[in-house]
C-alpha cells in the first residue's frame, strides 16, 4: 500500500556498525522538525536493534512495531498519543523493541500498510535501516523518497559502504535516490573528496567529529540538536536539512523504484541440479555442469540421506561410510563420462565427495594455515583474508545457493541450531573452533552469506606477538604479573581486531590452580588449564522459546564456585553483570567489548549497563567501572591490516563524575614504508601505574624498568627488541 503522497519517507542506513547512523537518525529528525516546523515521525526500523534509539531519545514505547502490525482494532480508533511516543522536543517516535530482550520480527507488508495511516498523521517519516538490507528494509526503501548512507572516513568503513551501495545499486534502486553523509570528519582520516570518488556520490552533508557532545548527548538521552543548539555540530544538521529540503526532495519524488520482486529462478531450486534450468546450466564451465550432474544422480540414492546423518554423527562409521560414498562417486563419473582424463576424473570425484561429506571448497580453504577469515557472499563469491589482505578466490565457488545452504546446515545442525525461513540466521563453530556466522534468504538478498573467523590451533603465543610486532615484551610482561595476581582486565577493540585472540593469549597467564568459568556466544576460547568450565549460550527454539543468554550464563556462573570469570564479549546488559563480579571477589576475570579507544571503552560499558534495565544513575554505574575494571587494553586492525596493541591503559579511579585513566603503554605512528606498511614505536608512557602498590602488598614486585624507555634502563645485557619495539628516550617525573 502506497503512503499518502503529501507524506515523504527518508531511511538512514549504514554500511558498517559504529558509524553513527542511528545518532544521525535522531538528530536529523528534530533538526528536520524544527527547521521546517513540520510533524515528523521517527521510526527505528533496524532489524538488529536493541533499542537503540529508545536510549538516544530517552523514550520507552508505547507500541512496538510489532504490536502496530498485530493490532486487531484499527489505528484510526486508537488516539495517536497511545500509538506514538511524543518526545518533549514534538518529535513522534515509533520503537521497534522494548529492550535487548526482543527481536524486531514483523511481517514487512502487514506493518507498510499500518504505516500508511501514519503518513497520514506525519509530513515527515524518518526510518532508522540499521546496516543490512532485510525484507523490511527493502519495504521501507521501496516507498522512500531518498536514503541518506551514513559513513565515516576510515578504510573499513569506505570499503564496506562500497558494498552497500553496489548491493542497493543491485536491487535496481536509482542511485540518485542515495545521499552520502560523512560523519565524525577530521583532519586525520580521508578526505571526504576521495570518499566521494571512491562511493561515486556526491556528499550531502559532512559532519565534524566531536566525540564529547555525541557521547553527552547519549547519556543524557538527549539529542544534542536540543541541548546544545548552537553548537557547530548542530549547525551541521541544519545544513544537511536546508540541502536536502531545498530541491532535492521534489525531484527525487519522480524517481522509478524497483517493483517488489516476485521469487526470482535462482540456483537454490530443488531440481536435478540444484534448481539450475537448461539454459544456465549452458552457461557454466564444463567441469562445473559435470560436477552438477554427478552430484544430482548422488543424491537418488536411496540410501544417500540415511548415509550422511549416520557420517555426521558417528564418528567410528565415517571412513567406511566415505569409502562407500566414493565408490558410488566414481561409478557415477565412469558412467557419465567414460572418456575423462584421469587427473580431471580424480578432482571431479574429490570435489563431489566433499560437497556430498563435506563441507565443499570450504575444505580446502579450512586446511590452509595461512588464511585468517573466510567470507562468502553467494554461492559464487569467495572471499580470503590472508596476511591481513582481502582476495577473491575466483576459482573456488559452490555448485549453487543450494549447496551452499545444505553446507550451512551440516554445520549448525550437530551443534543442535537450525537456520531456516523463521531463524534466517545463526551462529555456530566448527569443530577446529573458528567461528561460523550464516545468514539465508530472505534476509541475505543474494543468496547465503557465511563468514568464518579461524583460530589457529592453541592461539597465538606471547613470543609471536613480539615477533608479529604487535606489542613489546615488557608490555607483556607486564600483563603477565597483571593477569596472574588477579588484575581485572577489559580487551577493546573494534570488529576483527583480534579481541578474542588477544583473551586467549591472556588467559594463558592464568595460574592453573583457578577455577575459570568462560562464557560465550560460540566457544572458541582455548583455555589450556585442567580448571575450565565452558557455558555457551542458546538461541531460541523453533517455538520462539528456551533461550538462553550470556547474562544468564553469567548469574549462572557465580553459583559454580569460580575464581575467575572469562566472557567472550560483553555486548548488551550483560555487562553490569559482569562489572558485579568482579567487585564481589572474582579478581583476574576478563572480558571483550567493541570500541575505539580507552574512553571510548568506558562509554561503551556505561552505556551497556543502561542496557541492563535497573534505572542505575549513571554516577553509580561509573563507579561500579572504576572499582571493578583495573586495566584496558586497546587493540586495532590498522589500515595495512597489521593487528597491534595501540594502548594499555589503567583505570585510575573516580573524580567528579568521570572515570581517569592513565596509559601506560601506547603506540605511536610514524608513517609508511615503501609497501605501504605502517612504520610505529611502543612507549611507555613513564607513567607508573598504582596497581604496582595493591601488588606489592601482596608481596609481588613489579620491576619499574617495564615502564622506562630502552635508553633509560639499567645496562644489562638483555636480548635486543623488535625494531616496531624501539622507544625514545622519555624521563619518569
Amino acid at each position: 500500500m502506497a503512503l499518502n503522497p503529501n507524506c515523504t519517507l527518508i531511511g538512514v542506513i549504514g554500511g558498517k556498525g559504529g558509524v553513527g547512523k542511528s545518532v544521525f537518525a535522531a538528530n536529523f529528525a528534530v533538526a528536520l522538525m524544527n527547521e521546517l516546523r513540520t510533524q515528523v515521525l521517527l521510526i527505528d526500523g533496524d532489524s538488529k536493534t536493541i533499542g537503540d534509539q529508545n536510549f538516544l531519545l530517552g523514550q520507552k514505547p508505547n507500541k512496538t512495531l510489532k504490536e502496530i502490525t498485530t493490532m486487531a482494532t484499527g489505528l484510526a480508533a486508537t488516539p495517536l498519543n497511545q500509538l506514538v511516543n511524543m518526545h518533549p522536543s514534538g518529535l513522534g517516535y515509533l520503537g521497534a523493541v522494548r529492550g535487548p530482550e526482543e527481536k524486531l520480527d514483523v511481517n514487512p507488508e502487514a506493518l507498510m500498510r499500518q504505516i500508511e495511516f501514519f503518513s497520514r498523521q506525519f509530513k515527515f517519516i524518518v526510518v532508522d535501516l540499521g546496516n543490512d538490507i532485510g525484507p523490511l528494509q527493502n519495504a521501507f526503501l521501496l516507498e522512500a523518497t531518498a536514503c541518506f548512507i551514513v559513513t565515516t572516513p576510515e578504510v573499513l568503513v569506505v570499503a564496506q559502504t562500497q558494498r552497500l551501495v553496489n548491493d542497493l545499486l543491485s536491487a535496481t534502486f536509482p542511485r540518485d535516490m542515495f545521499q552520502l553523509v560523512i560523519n565524525k570528519v577530521s583532519p586525520s582520516g580521508i578526505s571526504p573528496q576521495d570518499i566521494s570518488n571512491s562511493l561515486r556520490l556526491p556528499p550531502m552533508g559532512l559532519i565534524p567529529h566531536d566525540e564529547v557532545m555525541t557521547l553527552g548527548s547519549i547519556q543524557k538521552q538527549t539529542p544534542f540538536v536540543i541541548s546544545q543548539p548552537k553548537s557547530p555540530l548542530t549547525n551541521a544538521y541544519y545544513e544537511v536539512v536546508r540541502r536536502i529540503t531545498g530541491g532535492p526532495l521534489q525531484r527525487l519524488k519522480s524517481l522509478a523504484k524497483p517493483k517488489p520482486a516476485a521469487v526470482a529462478a535462482d540456483t537454490g531450486g530443488s531440481g536435478a541440479s540444484g534448481g539450475l534450468s537448461a539454459s544456465s546450466m549452458q552457461g557454466l564451465d564444463p567441469q562445473v555442469q559435470m560436477r552438477l550432474r554427478v552430484h544430482a544422480e548422488l543424491l537418488r540414492l536411496p540410501e544417500l540421506s540415511r548415509m550422511m546423518k549416520d557420517y555426521t554423527q558417528d564418528e567410528s562409521k565415517q571412513n567406511e561410510i566415505k569409502d562407500r560414498v566414493k565408490r558410488e562417486i566414481t561409478q557415477i563419473v565412469d558412467k557419465e563420462s567414460p572418456d575423462m582424463a584421469r587427473d580431471k576424473r580424480q578432482i571431479l570425484i574429490e570435489d563431489v565427495l566433499k560437497e556430498s561429506l563435506g563441507l565443499g571448497p570450504l575444505e580446502d580453504l579450512l586446511a590452509d594455515k595461512d588464511i585468517s577469515e573466510i567470507m562468502i557472499n553467494g554461492y559464487r563469491k569467495i572471499f580470503i583474508e590472508k596476511g591481513g589482505k582481502l582476495t577473491w578466490a575466483k576459482e573456488m565457488q559452490f555448485t549453487s545457493n543450494d549447496h551452499l545452504r545444505r553446507i550451512i546446515e551440516r554445520i549448525v545442525t550437530p551443534l543442535g541450531r537450525q537456520i531456516n525461513n523463521a531463524s534466517p540466521m545463526v551462529d555456530a563453530r566448527l569443530k577446529d573452533g573458528s567461528r561460523v556466522n550464516a545468514i539465508i534468504e530472505p534476509c541475505s538478498i543474494d543468496g547465503p552469506a557465511v563468514t568464518i573467523r579461524k583460530f589457529k590451533k592453541g592461539g597465538v603465543s606471547p613470543d609471536r606477538y613480539v615477533e608479529y610486532g604487535s606489542m613489546t615484551k615488557s608490555m607483556i610482561e607486564f600483563l603477565r604479573i597483571s593477569v596472574e595476581n588477579g588484575m581485572n582486565v577489559v580487551i577493546s577493540g573494534g570488529t576483527g581486531s583480534g579481541k578474542t585472540t588477544l583473551l586467549n593469549m591472556l588467559s594463558s597467564f592464568i595460574p592453573t590452580s583457578d577455577r575459570i568459568v568462560t562464557v560465550e556466544d560460540a566457544a572458541e576460547l582455548q583455555l589450556q588449564q585442567d580448571h575450565v568450565v565452558r557455558l555457551e549460550t542458546r538461541p531460541t527454539s523453533m517455538e520462539g522459546s528456551h533461550a538462553i543468554s550470556i547474562r544468564d550464563l553469567i548469574k549462572n556462573a557465580l553459583r559454580m564456585r569460580p575464581d575467575r570469570i572469562v566472557v567472550g564479549e560483553c555486548r548488551d546488559g550483560a555487562a553490569l553483570d559482569m562489572l558485579q563480579a568482579m567487585n564481589t571477589g572474582h579478581d583476574g576475570s576478563m572480558t571483550t567489548t567493541h570500541a575505539n579507544n580507552a574512553k571510548e571503552c568506558i562509554s561503551r560499558l556505561e552505556t551497556l549497563c543502561m542496557m541492563a534495565g535497573m534505572d542505575l544513575p549513571a554516577r553509580a554505574i561509573r563507579e561500579q567501572i572504576a572499582s571493578a575494571v583495573h586495566i584496558i587494553v586497546q587493540v586495532s586492525r590498522l589500515s595495512d591490516g597489521s593487528r597491534k596493541i595501540m594502548s594499555i591503559t589503567e583505570v585510575d579511579g573516580i573524580q567528579g563524575d568521570a572515570v581517569t585513566l592513565a596509559p601506560i603503554f601506547v603506540f605511536k605512528e610514524t608513517g609508511y614504508d615503501a609497501k605501504k606498511k605502517i612504520l610505529g614505536q611502543f612507549q611507555p608512557t613513564g607513567y607508573i601505574p598504582k596497581l604496582i602498590q595493591k601488588l606489592a602488598a601482596k608481596n609481588v614486585i613489579v620491576p619499574k624498568e617495564l615502564f622506562l624507555a630502552d635508553a633509560q634502563k639499567p645496562a644489562t645485557p638483555t636480548t635486543s627488541p623488535s625494531p616496531t619495539a624501539q622507544t625514545p628516550v622519555k624521563k619518569i617525573g
